[in-house]
């Protein structure tokens, strides 16, 4: 029986999940209903229920955390501070699932395999191994029936948007479920990333100082992806060291360009910018890494980010409902409108003014805090929103980068990078570079 039709592993796991939250889910109606719900308690009971559970349902649960107005504030909270993670495979399992991937022979195409794996994450580990040929590879490795694990964090997930959705008004949930779950399914096929880690090369090949790796196609499968090493110091790793101004801008500067180049050239984003995804070198340039989550966006939506800038700039709140209508929200009333503009004003903050501007972690992640509180009660207040699926992740980028500047305590003028890379929208160019790409690859 193969892992996508494993109906037995798919029960499993919903009773695993279903047991770790069932008494979150216990206490927050019943308390809800007595009116003495403490939220801070709550969501922290549910972030450590999460966090023994591991696996993809924390990647989406942080997702679905960035959108304000999908879950109670002190959850949202909770949650963005969640790392996804996941136990290491034995030897015993690894070996097998590579003979099941490249044949009996499988260690005939490597020089060198450490049992042990560098690093582990929700789907898979990375094995660090030398090629016959002296190349050294990291061997992305998905954990066993995932595709059950997805099947039962999906239903719990949608338990979950369904349970907050009686209380929280805020945000119809639909396009948000529908689109994590797409992304993640995607996510299961190491093909598919693949595809998308080329595409990335090809839309950086002209960005200086990062690096994709490069896929090594004989040794990948659907569950097995195998691509260059590339050296580099892990993020978080970098962070915790006292480094110059000059290189911390240096680092900001490249994520930047790495992250929306290929958005504002090829209309796709990288969706998943937590600080696992990228390495810093000896000589401050960045290593993108994990390409399963990335979004292909319409000119149309690309243009509407652009023209909401630009209606932000002149407060021009008719060219905003148009920017908006770009990006799929419908029936916008002058009251919602407003109510997105603020969640708006504080994501391009940095670029409407030509400036050096510096993020900072403490003073910026507050007022994060309190706007998405803001716009949370304003939605409600007025009859509440149904986000359309594109926003899901591009707002998840935003904010994502926005923590990493933040960490980076970056001083940088962003609105001449962002101009560096919008000046020259055009619609009809970029819809023939993106159709340029998906031929190629």
């Amino acid at each position: 029986m193969s892992e996508a039709s494993n109906l037995g592993g798919r029960l499993a796991r919903i009773g695993k999940v279903g047991a770790s939250l069932s008494g979150v889910g216990i206490r927050y109606a019943a308390n809800r209903l007595n009116g003495g719900l403490d939220d801070d308690k709550q969501a922290a009971d549910l972030v450590r229920a999460l966090g023994n559970l591991k696996g993809p349902l924390v990647k989406t649960a942080q997702i679905a955390a960035t959108v304000p107005g999908v879950l109670p504030d002190a959850y949202a909270d909770k949650l963005r501070q969640l790392q996804a993670d996941a136990p290491a495979m034995g030897w015993p399992f690894v070996r097998r699932r590579m003979q099941a991937e490249l044949g009996e022979n499988w260690l005939d195409h490597f020089a060198d395999f450490p049992p042990e794996p560098a690093s582990a994450a929700s789907l898979g580990q990375v094995h660090r191994a030398r090629l016959q040929d002296g190349r050294q590879v990291a061997c992305k490795l998905q954990y066993a029936d995932m595709a059950s694990a997805v099947d039962g964090d999906l239903a719990q997930l949608k338990l979950i948007f369904r349970a907050a959705g009686l209380y929280e008004k805020a945000v119809d949930t639909s396009e948000i479920y529908q689109e994590l779950k797409d992304r993640l399914y995607e996510e299961l096929d190491y093909l598919h990333e693949a595809r998308n880690l080329k595409r990335f090369a090809f839309a950086l090949k002209e960005v200086a100082q990062v690096a994709v790796p490069e896929v090594v196609d004989a040794l990948t499968t659907k569950r097995l992806l195998t691509m260059a090493w590339l050296e580099g110091e892990r993020f978080s790793h970098f962070l915790e060291r006292d480094h110059p101004q000059e290189l911390r801008n240096q680092v900001a500067t490249r994520l930047f360009r790495a992250w929306y180049t290929p958005f504002y050239r090829f209309g796709m984003i990288h969706g998943d910018p937590h600080f696992g995804n990228y390495a810093v070198r000896e000589d401050g340039s960045v290593n993108l890494f994990d390409f399963g989550a990335v979004r292909l966006f319409e000119p149309r939506f690309v243009g509407g980010v652009i023209a909401l800038y630009q209606a932000l700039r002149d407060e021009d709140e008719e060219r905003a409902a148009e920017a908006y209508r770009d990006w799929g929200f419908e029936n916008l009333n002058r009251e919602l409108l407003q109510t997105l503009n603020i969640w708006a004003r504080f994501l391009y903050a940095p670029m409407l003014e030509d400036k050096v501007t510096r993020m900072d972690a403490h003073s910026m992640s507050d007022d994060g805090t309190q706007v998405a509180h803001k716009v949370r009660l304003a939605l409600r207040q007025h009859g509440g929103v149904k986000v359309p699926r594109a926003f899901v992740l591009m707002d998840r980028a935003a904010i994502g980068m926005g923590s990493v500047f933040m960490r980076l305590g970056a001083e940088l003028n962003w609105h001449r990078l962002f101009h560096e890379l919008a000046d020259d929208f055009d619609p009809i160019a970029l819809g023939n570079r993106q159709q340029e790409l998906l031929r190629a690859y």
